[in-house]
């Protein structure tokens, strides 16, 4: 099996698994954390370095999931390389559970809360500093909506790290163009995203989030341009992978009802198949 191939597969099974614990949970943000799974399974079965066993290794890279909301992906990521057992993503949304509905560092992998939308890339550009004041021979990478580009934020955060040269910061956009309440053109202009970005010092990289020979290529460049944080903006379908999702506001926030969850899954599975058959 080709590596990309391999990693089609991965995303493949970890859809699935997010699916099931949104619909065990009654509740969760389908469409967001389908559009971002393969970014999210290239930078942890592919691009990062990290341990485990050790998740406070001092020489790790790092991930901030900026866009909080769309946590259930990035649980069954973390649980599939085995920094906690995959048998309590069953517990997703219970009272009392660890697994809460955004990231939370009672999880172990998990390095900051997040969920109020535009604090990601402030504290990643901190990690990356801190990295660089440390000697660490490490990036930080960061995963953001395109809603919460409207935070003012996120362009504080945009200068800071030009202004200190954070070629080691990495940051991915997560641009499926919708978010709860419709189009993000409708809701707030972003657009020239990739210009502002430029504006505001940065190297910037428009591409398709979903194709993974293209995020290899680009995740693993180490600096992509020196003394320049880096922006992936990565053009993504909201709900991807299942075909009666995509592109539908109402999945932001979705659970599928039983006949739907046996179709996803399904849809899923011959993914799945295809992808290994290869």
């Amino acid at each position: 099996m080709t590596e990309i191939n391999r990693l089609k597969s991965i995303a493949a099974a970890r859809r699935i698994d997010l699916l099931r614990i949104i619909r065990n949970a009654h509740g969760g943000h389908t469409g967001g954390a389908l559009s971002s799974t393969d970014i999210l399974v290239t930078l942890y079965y592919h691009t990062m370095r990290f341990k485990t066993k050790e998740p406070s290794w001092p020489d790790r890279d790092r991930f901030v999931l900026s866009k909080g909301h769309s946590v259930e992906g990035y649980y069954a990521i973390l649980a599939d390389l085995g920094y906690f057992p995959k048998a309590e993503l069953d517990t997703y949304g219970q009272f009392g559970a660890r697994l809460i509905g955004h990231p939370s560092v009672k999880v172990p992998g998990v390095e900051m809360n997040t969920g109020a939308l535009g604090h990601g890339l402030p504290v990643a550009a901190g990690m990356a500093l801190g990295q660089r004041l440390n000697g660490i021979d490490a990036r930080t990478f960061v995963l953001m909506g395109d809603g919460e580009q409207a935070e003012g934020s996120i362009w504080e955060a945009a200068m800071f790290a030009a202004h200190h040269r954070l070629d080691n910061l990495v940051a991915i956009l997560d641009r499926n163009g919708l978010q709860i309440s419709g189009s993000t053109e409708d809701i707030m202009t972003l657009e020239p995203l990739a210009d502002k970005y430029r504006a505001f010092g940065w190297a910037v990289v428009e591409t398709d989030g979903h194709d993974f020979d293209a995020l290899i290529t680009l995740l693993d460049c180490k600096p992509h341009t020196s003394g320049k944080p880096l922006l992936i903006l990565a053009r993504t379908i909201k709900g991807k992978g299942v075909s009666f999702m995509q592109n539908v506001v109402k999945w932001h926030h979705g659970v599928p009802d039983d006949a739907q969850y046996l179709a996803a899954i399904q849809e899923l599975d011959q993914l799945q198949k295809e992808a290994e058959q290869v």
